[in-house]
C-alpha cells in the first residue's frame, strides 16, 4: 500500500472510531429512581413543599401532577391547611420526577408508610386540579372526577377557576390584593 492509502484508511478509522464511542454514550442508561427523605419544615401552598434530610439540606419539592389553587385564590387557605395538615412536621419520602423551571424538585410524596401519596390525596379531597399539562399519573384523573361529583373542596364552588387561568389573569400576584 501506498502512503496515501494508509493516511485514508487511518482516517476512516478514526471516524468511525468516533461514531462507535458517540453512539455508546448516547445510549440511555437505566438509572433507579432517585429518592429523597427528610422531614416536611414547611407548606408554602396546597401543592409545594420544604423538606429538610438529616443533614439540614432544605429541598423545595413540588408535588407533580397537581395544581392547587393560589394563596389568594378561592380555596387556596383551604388547600395550604391540608397540606400541613397532612406533612407538616412528618417524615415524608419524595420519588423524584423532574426538575422545574424554579430549581424545584418535582416528585412522588408520601408521608410515613402511607401507600397514598400526598398528590393523590389533595386531589382526592378536592383542594388541587389535575395538572393535565405535566401529569404522568392516570390514576389522578379519576380521583378529580370522584372530587367533583361529590361536589369536594373547590369542587363546591359553581365556577371553579384553574390556578394556571388566575395566574395569567393576575400576573406576578396581583389577585392578591
Amino acid at each position: 500500500m501506498d502512503i496515501m492509502t494508509v493516511a485514508v484508511l487511518r482516517r476512516i478509522a478514526g471516524i468511525a472510531a468516533l461514531f462507535f464511542i458517540a453512539g455508546f454514550s448516547a445510549m440511555p442508561c437505566a438509572a433507579a429512581p432517585r429518592t429523597l427523605a427528610g422531614q416536611v419544615i414547611r407548606v408554602a401552598d396546597g401543592d409545594t413543599l420544604t423538606l429538610r434530610n438529616a443533614r439540614g439540606k432544605k429541598t423545595t419539592v413540588r408535588l407533580a401532577g397537581i395544581d392547587a389553587p393560589e394563596k389568594c385564590q378561592p380555596f387556596g387557605q383551604r388547600s395550604r391547611a391540608s397540606l400541613v395538615e397532612l406533612a407538616l412536621d412528618r417524615h415524608a419520602t419524595v420519588k423524584v420526577l423532574d426538575i422545574d423551571q424554579y430549581g424545584r424538585t418535582v416528585g412522588l410524596v408520601r408521608i410515613g408508610d402511607n401507600d397514598e401519596t400526598l398528590n393523590r390525596l389533595q386531589i382526592r379531597r378536592g383542594l388541587a386540579w389535575v395538572y393535565a399539562r405535566y401529569n404522568r399519573d392516570t390514576s389522578l384523573r379519576p380521583l378529580e372526577q370522584e372530587a367533583r361529583n361529590a361536589r369536594r373542596g373547590l369542587w363546591a364552588d359553581k365556577h371553579p377557576v384553574e390556578p394556571w387561568r388566575w395566574r395569567r389573569q393576575y400576573p406576578r400576584g396581583k389577585g392578591c390584593r
